[in-house]
């Protein structure tokens, strides 16, 4: 099993299966309930460090936003694939993760996630600077349009095997960017990053990064979020200046 980065603290983590969550949230990865009628269910992973009011220390936030494959109303499907699965399976995840839900047929609403992203920000210690945004696929678009069009809430985003409008390029030139994707993805075409990364530098963006990865199909997420060094480049950027 990879350790993602070292860390002086011994996190633990525990999977949370059953009732969805109403009361304040635990250590580990939980089912949480929408914010409000009508909006999306969510995984919550919350570092062990993280649930220590006294400490005052503020955390990283990262959301994550699932492909077509996990919607439906069995929130233990979020953890399948991404960030939640890593938070499962390695105890030293350094953020606290929210990763919603879309219902069957939906496709993702910005609204319904500013909601969860606002409670997340109000209730958690959550350090504002340090807010980070990427998903998979139809999360993937999703990334991508999230991102153009609140620019400014995100301190990095990374979005996998996702397609975005390159109309809205110019929104993301001074944002981190780092996209992934497979050659020989025949569901989203690479060049749906390919001409996003290309718009971007063509505004005069110097912070949008592709990674190809050869020989590979649509399922891009597998070697990009086992990658330790995706975590490290989102841990490296911050709203008040970057740390590397």
């Amino acid at each position: 099993m990879k350790r993602l980065l070292p860390l002086a603290l011994l996190l633990s983590a525990c999977t949370g299966h059953g009732a969805i969550a109403s009361t304040p949230p635990e250590p580990g990865q939980h089912p949480q309930a929408a914010v409000a009628a009508g909006g999306y269910e969510y995984q919550l992973f919350l570092p062990q460090g993280a649930a220590d009011a006294a400490s005052g220390e503020r955390w990283p936030l990262l959301i994550f936003l699932h492909g077509s494959g996990e919607r439906g109303s069995d929130i233990a499907k979020v953890k399948v694939h991404g960030p939640p699965k890593v938070a499962d399976r390695d105890p030293a995840f350094p953020f606290i993760l929210v990763s919603p839900q879309l219902p069957a047929e939906e496709d993702w609403d910005l609204a319904k996630l500013d909601a969860i992203v606002d409670r997340a920000m109000a209730t958690l210690p959550v350090d504002p600077a340090r807010v980070y945004l990427t998903g998979l696929s139809r999360g993937g678009h999703a990334t991508w349009r999230w991102a153009a069009e609140e620019p400014t809430r995100f301190a990095a985003v990374a979005p996998v095997a996702g397609r975005g409008n390159p109309g809205t390029a110019c929104r993301l030139m001074d944002l981190p960017v780092w996209a992934f994707h497979g050659d020989r993805d025949d569901v989203v075409l690479p060049e749906g990053s390919f001409a996003m990364s290309r718009a971007i530098r063509a505004c005069g963006g110097r912070q949008a990064r592709l990674t190809i990865y050869p020989d590979l199909g649509h399922n891009a997420w597998d070697p990009a979020y086992d990658d330790p060094a995706l975590y490290q480049w989102l841990l490296s950027h911050s709203l008040e200046g970057d740390t590397q």
